[in-house]
């Protein structure tokens, strides 16, 4: 039983839920207990924060001018 709670919070964690959410769903009282015990799951934040501002950005903004200036409205 452990080991398929783990797994659903790895999955949860991978997904990219939050630990007050899964404090919730895991049945614990304090998502702090949580953040201790499954700390080591979470994603890289560098890999969130890229993640991110691809999915904000993407491609389409590199494509713009080419040289990787930022155009600005004049």
């Amino acid at each position: 039983m452990p080991e398929e709670r783990f797994k659903y919070a790895s999955v949860l964690l991978d997904a990219g839920e939050n630990i007050r959410a899964l404090s919730e769903y895991l049945g614990h009282a304090d998502p702090g207990f949580t953040l201790r015990t499954y700390t080591h799951l979470m994603p890289n934040s560098q890999d969130r924060a890229r993640k991110a501002i691809d999915a904000a950005f993407g491609p389409a903004a590199e494509d713009e001018g080419g040289d990787g200036a930022v155009p600005v409205a004049v």
